[in-house]
């Protein structure tokens, strides 16, 4: 499932810069992730980055009102990669 940033978000700016598939930016008030091009670093990376780096336990979670398989996340991101490509 895609994942999302809660409140908690301080504007550190350490997610933005870390995204693979540049899904995180900056909202009105904090920084947000889109759904729709968050892979949670699945054909990037073993963990999702944002979360690595962020420097509060707890701000990056999963979205329940996205869920998604690892076999979902996988087809996104080839998906993405090749229009990317394009």
């Amino acid at each position: 499932m895609a994942l999302f940033i809660t409140k908690r978000c301080i504007n550190c700016d350490m997610c933005e810069p870390e995204c693979p598939n540049q899904a995180i930016r900056m909202g009105d008030e904090i920084y947000e992730i889109d759904a729709y091009r968050c892979t949670e670093c699945v054909g990037h990376y073993d963990q999702p980055t944002c979360q690595k780096v962020c420097p509060i336990d707890s701000t990056i979670l999963a979205d329940p009102a996205h869920a998604e398989t690892n076999e979902q996340l996988w087809e996104k991101f080839v998906v993405m990669y090749h229009s990317d490509r394009l």
